[in-house]
C-alpha cells in the first residue's frame, strides 16, 4: 500500500530512519528519576518500564557494554582480572538488598 508520497507504508527501512531521528539520546538523569519514582512507590512497575524503554535505557546500557568491552580490550588479560576482583569484592561488601 503506497501512501501520499508514494511511500511504502511499513516500510521497515523507513522506520528505522524515522525511529532514530526522533529519538532524543538517553538521558540518565531522566531514566533513574523514572528508576527512583518506581523504588519509592510513586509510579506502578509498568509505567516505569514504559518511561524506561523510551527514555532510552536500552541504548544507554549497549553504549555502556560497548565501552566496557573495549576497555576490556585495552587493558592487558592479568590486570583486567586484578580490576575485576577488587571491584566484586567492594561491590558485595557495600551491596545491601532493598525490600
Amino acid at each position: 500500500m503506497a501512501g501520499a508520497l508514494g511511500v511504502r507504508l511499513g516500510d521497515p527501512a523507513l522506520s528505522r530512519t524515522l525511529d532514530d531521528m526522533d529519538r532524543p539520546p538517553p538521558d540518565p538523569a531522566k531514566l533513574l528519576e523514572a528508576w527512583m519514582e518506581w523504588e519509592h512507590g510513586d509510579l506502578p512497575p509498568g509505567r516505569v518500564m514504559a518511561t524506561l524503554k523510551t527514555g532510552g535505557l536500552r541504548e544507554l546500557l549497549e553504549s555502556l557494554t560497548a565501552a566496557a568491552a573495549a576497555a576490556a580490550a585495552v587493558a592487558p588479560a592479568g590486570e583486567a582480572d586484578e580490576l575485576d576482583g577488587a571491584a566484586g569484592e567492594a561491590a558485595t561488601e557495600s551491596w545491601t538488598p532493598v525490600v
